[in-house]
């Protein structure tokens, strides 16, 4: 399957809160994310990513490892995606380095997931903070196959819309990039 997703910074996160919450209530969670890498790199290099994530909610937590091929859009970046919950994330991430890969970045999200529909399809709206990244972002996405591809990033495109979310604040810089780039800014004189 693959992961139909548009992604964009809010301008204004309080109008897309509350359009958001007239779908649904929404359920707040925290994303602890690791990705792993080659240690030459190889993974990020061809585009692709091998993620361990754990999520906690209503005092719940869960853990996932996911992996996404390369983007088969360009332009929004969408990828195939296969995830698996884990039992236990010390014991993958055990696995993960004794197969010589290497903990290329972790850090923490702050999300609101909103689940609803949207011309016939199951849309999963995530309002995301990351602390150490400025400003909120939007994350739209529905899962199809690669023939439904097209036609689900426009069902998305127009729920961004209705949200008050224009084209010009797509994005498709990713998480792990921007917070590598701010952490070596941080290391600078």
């Amino acid at each position: 399957m693959i992961e139909a997703e548009l992604k964009a910074r809010v301008q204004d996160v309080e109008s897309v809160r509350a359009a958001l919450s007239v779908r649904d209530a929404g359920q707040r969670s925290r994303y602890q994310d690791t990705y792993y890498d080659l240690r030459d790199g190889g993974l990020s290099v061809e585009g692709r990513e091998l993620r361990l994530r754990t999520i906690t909610a209503d005092n719940e937590r869960r853990s996932l490892l996911t992996y996404k091929e390369p983007a088969v859009d360009t332009a929004s970046g969408s990828k195939p995606e296969y995830e698996t919950e884990v039992a236990d994330p010390s014991v993958i991430d055990s696995v993960l380095r004794g197969l010589g890969l290497i903990d290329l970045i972790s850090f923490e999200k702050h999300c609101v997931n909103y689940r609803f529909e949207c011309e016939g399809r199951e849309l999963v709206a995530t309002l995301v903070t990351v602390p150490e990244l400025d400003g909120t972002f939007i994350e739209l996405e529905t899962m199809v196959s690669e023939s439904e591809l097209a036609q689900a990033l426009e069902v998305v495109r127009t729920a961004l819309h209705q949200l008050g979310i224009t084209d010009s604040d797509l994005t498709t810089e990713q998480y792990t990039d921007a917070v590598l780039a701010t952490r070596r800014a941080s290391e600078l004189p």
